[in-house]
């Protein structure tokens, strides 16, 4: 009988020499993390469980080492716990604490339905004391999501996937990298103004959404025309509030703020009515786990029919994995693209950074904790736009030849399909109103900095 591996568990020095190959047996492949892939473990001579992720060294090693350094760093029963290093040829295997339940949106992927709110609460509780402690120790998640929520065979709900994690330096107050995944991310991150811890506490809001509902607010839309909604329209919302007790629609008021500084800390929102509220006992989402592991054992961790979630059943839909948004079978939305945005235009990154990864440079400073302020290139773009513009890029082609039309649209009648011709181009106009908006908040500091330049001259 194979046991998960206690809490205060360390690989040895001598075990840690060792071939990877030599100390683990891998079991199966639990899905996809930032930068590498994620698999059950068992270590030969203990019979004691991990979770390895397996990540190639021609990736950036720079980003891996920080993933490392900042869970080595942790030390909280809601932070997923790191064991130890191995390379091996051309792979860093990084050994981990393994959580039997697996994550949230695994469990409502295969369950092929949202969480009940008592399950919200609970998960809710744990993730902000995770929350609470990587603040005060100065760290920003900044990927805060239902597929980085892990649950342990106990029922506890831990943090996981520290690869695009933040380090605040004492110099530093806010930060400017545009990094996390689309969806999830606060409206401060989107315009890269600067941010701090409390852009994860506008990611939980989202991620109660996604829990509630199946999906994230705007995921049934193009992950960049949500990048722009998401600074520009008011908070979302559930979509019947009504049918949701109103601690809950409470709580997620206080999180989706859009003034950061309006935003209730982690440790405040401990004490919010529907925190304090939840279930004591573990046993609701216990039950939960306990029937996603016989789904697991009987139909496997990615069932065939989960591809029916995919509108259109596409052939090339890879399934949800660790790192992907829940898929809830639903015909009007196409499954969520939860790629983790992971954007440095014009970085200069010092080799010794440890843990920082910063697009903002500190007054006077040139040290490890700071990153070098490169020169902004002549036509600025924001850095989300390079990211998607590489996805379109990477992504075969579609077919302009003559008499070739989507099935989709050849199954619509005349009139539907002036109907949607009417709607595109009622959103295109809607889209590009939103771009100018965001073109002229960026431009007009420069041009009044022009202004102000010349009006010195003059005098």
């Amino acid at each position: 009988m194979t046991t998960t591996q206690p809490q205060s568990y360390r690989l040895d020095d001598e075990t840690l020499k060792k071939q990877p190959e030599d100390v683990f047996d891998l079991l199966d492949k639990l899905g996809e993390g930032s930068y590498g892939a994620v698999h059950k473990a068992s270590h030969k001579t203990t019979g004691q469980v991990f979770a390895v992720k397996i990540v190639a060294v021609d990736t950036d090693l720079q980003e891996i080492i920080k993933e490392i350094s900042i869970m080595q760093q942790c030390d909280s029963d809601h932070v997923v716990k790191y064991f130890g290093s191995y390379f091996k040829l051309s792979d860093l295997w990084i050994v981990m604490e393994y959580c039997g339940g697996g994550s949230v949106a695994d469990i409502m992927r295969l369950r092929r339905k949202p969480m009940e709110v008592e399950h919200i609460q609970i998960v809710v509780s744990d993730v902000l004391q995770g929350l609470t402690y990587l603040h005060s120790q100065r760290k920003i998640h900044r990927d805060i999501k239902a597929g980085n929520i892990l649950l342990s065979d106990e029922g506890h709900a831990k943090l996981a996937d520290f690869g695009v994690a933040g380090q605040l330096s004492d110099s530093m107050a806010k930060r400017n990298t545009v990094i996390g995944t689309p969806y999830w991310m606060a409206p401060e991150v989107i315009q890269e103004v600067g941010y701090d811890e409390k852009a994860d506490i506008w990611s939980v809001g989202i991620t109660c959404i996604e829990m509630a509902e199946g999906r994230p607010p705007h995921a049934d839309i193009h992950p960049m025309r949500a990048i722009f909604m998401i600074p520009t329209h008011a908070p979302p919302t559930l979509r019947s509030p009504s049918a949701w007790p109103s601690a809950f629609n409470a709580f997620l008021s206080s999180c989706l703020v859009k003034a950061p500084a309006s935003r209730r800390a982690a440790s405040d929102l401990q004490q919010h009515e529907f925190v304090t509220s939840a279930p004591s006992s573990r046993a609701l989402l216990l039950r939960v786990i306990h029937e996603t592991q016989e789904i697991i054992a009987e139909r496997g961790r990615y069932p065939a029919e989960d591809s029916s979630a995919n509108d259109g059943g596409d052939d090339d839909a890879q399934p949800a994995g660790v790192d992907d948004a829940t898929i809830i079978k639903n015909d009007s939305l196409q499954p969520v693209d939860s790629s983790t945005v992971v954007v440095r235009d014009d970085i200069d990154i010092d080799t010794a950074c440890g843990t920082m990864v910063v697009n903002e440079a500190s007054d006077g400073e040139d040290d490890a904790d700071t990153m070098k302020q490169g020169s902004a290139h002549a036509s600025y773009k924001p850095a989300f736009l390079a990211h998607f513009e590489q996805q379109e890029q990477a992504q075969p082609t579609e077919t302009n030849e003559p008499g070739i039309v989507k099935h989709e649209v050849v199954e619509l009648t005349e009139t539907e399909i002036v109907e949607r011709i009417a709607r595109l181009d009622e959103e295109m106009e809607r889209e590009l109103g939103e771009l100018r908006q965001l073109y002229q908040a960026k431009r007009d500091p420069i041009t009044k900095a022009i202004e102000a330049k010349r009006a010195a001259v003059s005098q």
